[in-house]
């Protein structure tokens, strides 16, 4: 299906590595042009070595980089006509093994930066009537125990997303968000392999997933986000789209 988006530009925070590379990935099969906004210049730099990709490093937890950032591609493209709120981390502060100041961080790092891109892209994705993706999480749903920062701001994520849906309605600018839960990229396979019997953690975890037994791809996760960029899902807007084997909704005992 052609999603129109050849010539799109879109900007994917976190672009550089797991979902965000995928994203990345799916927009460059639609013959967008794709835009990477990430601390990790090894991962950003591989990237733009082998696709034609645009690759602006920095702190997105500091509003000046994202204000250059977005000036910095208005003044390549002249044009901005999508913006994936992305980067993120599960950091575990929680209640009793975190602080104050741990948990302010954290929802710095986590949500911060969704408005500072959309308010400073705000004005190009208004002529362009364009759409903003924010990527949640099953935690803001579900909770997960452990991890107040990280399930605040994913919670603060859905909140937003209808807010800015709400918002934005005058400019015909789409607003969603992709909850994702299990998705096997890197940085999980890193988290479980400190895990003890990492191999049996995994079976553990995969058995609790309704559909396939399995953990979601990050090729999975890009394929809703490109569509719900593209004029495609042109009515529909506000949305928490839950990509996940069905493991958020559905009794977990089903199939067993």
């Amino acid at each position: 299906m052609d999603l129109h988006l050849k010539d799109k530009v879109v900007l994917i925070s976190g672009g550089a590595k797991g979902i965000g590379r995928a994203i990345v990935m799916q927009l460059l099969e639609e013959q967008a042009h794709p835009v990477i906004l990430d601390k990790d210049e090894r991962a950003g730099k591989e990237l733009t070595a082998k696709y034609p990709v645009m690759f602006l490093p920095g702190d997105l937890s500091q509003s000046s980089y994202c204000q250059s950032a977005i000036e910095q591609v208005v003044q390549k493209y002249k044009h901005i006509d999508g913006l994936v709120n992305n980067a993120g981390f599960n950091d575990g502060v929680g209640l009793e093994k975190g602080t104050p100041e741990k948990f302010a961080a954290s929802l710095q790092s986590n949500i911060v930066h969704f408005y500072s891109l959309a308010h400073f892209a705000l004005p190009y994705l208004k002529n362009a009537k364009g759409a903003i993706v924010n990527i949640g999480s099953k935690v803001a749903v579900t909770g997960q125990g452990n991890t107040s920062g990280y399930a605040a701001a994913k919670g603060g994520v859905l909140g937003l997303t209808r807010e800015w849906a709400v918002e934005l309605l005058p400019y015909n600018i789409r607003v969603n968000a992709v909850l994702p839960a299990e998705v096997w990229t890197t940085m999980y396979e890193t988290w479980l392999s400190t895990q003890p019997n990492s191999e049996q953690k995994k079976k553990e975890i995969e058995s609790r997933i309704p559909l396939g037994k399995r953990m979601t791809r990050p090729e999975e996760i890009a394929d809703m986000v490109v569509f719900l960029l593209s004029d495609r899902s042109s009515h529909v807007t506000g949305q928490w789209m839950l990509v996940d084997g069905g493991y958020t909704v559905l009794d977990r005992a089903v199939g067993t």
